[in-house]
Protein backbone atom coordinates (compact mmCIF):
# COMPACT_ATOMS: atom_id res chain seq x y z
CA UNK A 1 0.00 0.00 0.00
CA UNK A 2 1.29 3.30 -0.88
CA UNK A 3 1.53 5.79 1.65
CA UNK A 4 -1.17 8.76 1.52
CA UNK A 5 -0.80 11.32 -1.28
CA UNK A 6 1.93 9.07 -3.52
CA UNK A 7 1.22 7.78 -7.19
CA UNK A 8 2.39 4.95 -8.69
CA UNK A 9 2.99 7.47 -11.42
CA UNK A 10 7.29 8.85 -12.54
CA UNK A 11 7.18 12.55 -11.90
CA UNK A 12 6.86 14.31 -15.29
CA UNK A 13 10.21 15.42 -17.23
CA UNK A 14 11.52 18.90 -16.45
CA UNK A 15 10.17 20.63 -19.97
CA UNK A 16 14.12 22.71 -19.80
CA UNK A 17 15.81 20.25 -21.70
CA UNK A 18 19.68 19.98 -20.97
CA UNK A 19 22.62 20.06 -23.18
CA UNK A 20 25.77 19.26 -21.91
CA UNK A 21 28.56 21.48 -23.09
CA UNK A 22 30.56 19.58 -26.35
CA UNK A 23 33.68 17.59 -25.62
CA UNK A 24 36.97 18.32 -27.32
CA UNK A 25 37.92 14.92 -28.47
CA UNK A 26 40.99 16.41 -30.38
CA UNK A 27 44.26 16.96 -28.61
CA UNK A 28 45.83 20.69 -28.06
CA UNK A 29 49.17 21.14 -28.13
CA UNK A 30 52.01 19.02 -30.73
CA UNK A 31 49.63 16.26 -29.93
CA UNK A 32 47.23 17.60 -32.34
CA UNK A 33 49.97 16.65 -34.75
CA UNK A 34 49.58 12.92 -34.12
CA UNK A 35 46.07 12.44 -35.34
CA UNK A 36 44.60 12.38 -38.69
CA UNK A 37 43.19 15.86 -38.48
CA UNK A 38 46.48 17.07 -37.86
CA UNK A 39 48.12 15.25 -40.59
CA UNK A 40 45.78 16.27 -43.00
CA UNK A 41 45.83 20.19 -41.50
CA UNK A 42 49.92 19.75 -42.50
CA UNK A 43 49.58 18.28 -45.66
CA UNK A 44 46.73 21.16 -46.98
CA UNK A 45 49.42 23.52 -45.62
CA UNK A 46 52.38 21.49 -47.58
CA UNK A 47 50.25 20.69 -50.82
CA UNK A 48 48.76 24.60 -50.61
CA UNK A 49 52.27 25.97 -50.72
CA UNK A 50 53.59 23.97 -53.82
CA UNK A 51 50.01 24.84 -55.48
CA UNK A 52 50.66 28.25 -54.39
CA UNK A 53 54.25 28.20 -56.17
CA UNK A 54 53.63 26.35 -59.32
CA UNK A 55 51.14 28.41 -60.05
CA UNK A 56 52.48 31.85 -59.24
CA UNK A 57 55.79 30.75 -61.55
CA UNK A 58 54.06 30.64 -64.61
CA UNK A 59 52.18 32.98 -66.89
CA UNK A 60 48.65 33.38 -66.36
CA UNK A 61 46.91 32.73 -69.71
CA UNK A 62 43.63 32.18 -68.47
CA UNK A 63 43.89 34.96 -65.23
CA UNK A 64 39.63 34.01 -64.13
CA UNK A 65 40.41 30.20 -63.88
CA UNK A 66 43.96 30.38 -62.32
CA UNK A 67 42.58 33.41 -60.15
CA UNK A 68 40.18 30.96 -58.44
CA UNK A 69 43.24 28.23 -58.41
CA UNK A 70 45.35 31.15 -56.70
CA UNK A 71 42.51 32.61 -54.19
CA UNK A 72 41.73 28.52 -53.18
CA UNK A 73 45.42 27.73 -52.67
CA UNK A 74 46.05 31.29 -50.65
CA UNK A 75 43.10 31.11 -48.52
CA UNK A 76 42.81 27.47 -47.54
CA UNK A 77 46.45 27.23 -46.77
CA UNK A 78 46.38 30.53 -44.58
CA UNK A 79 42.73 29.03 -42.65
CA UNK A 80 44.83 26.14 -42.18
CA UNK A 81 47.29 27.91 -40.53
CA UNK A 82 44.65 29.41 -38.36
CA UNK A 83 43.09 25.97 -37.68
CA UNK A 84 46.32 24.62 -36.33
CA UNK A 85 47.11 27.12 -34.53
CA UNK A 86 44.05 26.68 -32.31
CA UNK A 87 44.96 23.63 -31.45
CA UNK A 88 48.77 23.96 -31.13
CA UNK A 89 47.85 26.98 -28.74
CA UNK A 90 45.41 25.20 -27.07
CA UNK A 91 42.47 27.86 -27.83
CA UNK A 92 40.48 25.23 -28.58
CA UNK A 93 39.79 24.07 -24.84
CA UNK A 94 39.04 27.59 -24.41
CA UNK A 95 35.90 28.00 -27.12
CA UNK A 96 32.73 26.30 -26.53
CA UNK A 97 32.60 24.47 -30.34
CA UNK A 98 32.30 20.95 -31.02
CA UNK A 99 35.36 21.08 -32.58
CA UNK A 100 34.79 17.51 -34.09
CA UNK A 101 31.89 18.71 -36.63
CA UNK A 102 34.28 22.03 -36.93
CA UNK A 103 36.79 19.66 -38.10
CA UNK A 104 34.77 17.84 -40.22
CA UNK A 105 33.22 20.43 -41.86
CA UNK A 106 36.63 22.45 -42.52
CA UNK A 107 37.90 19.36 -43.72
CA UNK A 108 34.72 18.86 -46.22
CA UNK A 109 34.89 22.35 -47.16
CA UNK A 110 38.64 22.92 -48.12
CA UNK A 111 38.23 18.91 -50.17
CA UNK A 112 35.58 21.14 -52.05
CA UNK A 113 37.32 23.87 -53.06
CA UNK A 114 40.65 22.31 -53.68
CA UNK A 115 38.72 19.75 -56.22
CA UNK A 116 37.07 22.74 -57.94
CA UNK A 117 40.64 24.11 -57.96
CA UNK A 118 41.49 21.08 -59.87
CA UNK A 119 38.87 20.92 -62.16
CA UNK A 120 40.26 24.82 -63.41
CA UNK A 121 43.53 24.06 -63.27
CA UNK A 122 42.88 20.99 -65.87
CA UNK A 123 41.29 22.76 -67.91
CA UNK A 124 43.79 25.56 -68.01
CA UNK A 125 46.58 22.96 -68.93
CA UNK A 126 44.20 20.59 -71.00
CA UNK A 127 43.95 24.00 -73.60
CA UNK A 128 47.84 24.20 -73.68
CA UNK A 129 48.16 23.30 -77.52
CA UNK A 130 45.96 26.71 -78.61
CA UNK A 131 47.60 29.65 -79.72
CA UNK A 132 47.66 32.55 -77.69
CA UNK A 133 46.06 34.89 -79.72
CA UNK A 134 43.87 33.69 -82.78
CA UNK A 135 44.67 36.72 -84.78
CA UNK A 136 48.61 37.05 -84.69
CA UNK A 137 50.73 35.51 -87.36
CA UNK A 138 52.81 34.16 -84.80
CA UNK A 139 51.53 30.62 -83.11
CA UNK A 140 52.78 31.52 -79.67
CA UNK A 141 51.00 28.29 -77.65
CA UNK A 142 48.50 29.29 -74.48
CA UNK A 143 51.32 26.91 -72.01
CA UNK A 144 55.04 26.81 -73.08
CA UNK A 145 56.29 23.18 -72.92
CA UNK A 146 58.12 24.33 -69.45
CA UNK A 147 54.98 25.83 -68.05
CA UNK A 148 52.72 23.14 -69.35
CA UNK A 149 54.67 20.72 -67.27
CA UNK A 150 54.48 23.09 -64.24
CA UNK A 151 50.86 23.23 -64.64
CA UNK A 152 50.55 19.54 -64.67
CA UNK A 153 51.75 19.24 -61.95
CA UNK A 154 49.84 22.13 -60.10
CA UNK A 155 46.55 20.09 -61.11
CA UNK A 156 48.18 16.82 -59.24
Amino acid sequence: MLPRGASSMPPPPNPAAYFPPPRVTLPSGLEILRTYSGAVIFLEILFGTIVWILVASTRIPLPLLQGWVMFVAVTAWFLSIVFLCVFLFGYANRIAVNWNQTDFLFHGTTFVFYFGAFLLQAATTSLHHFPRKFNATTQEKILADHEYNISIAASV
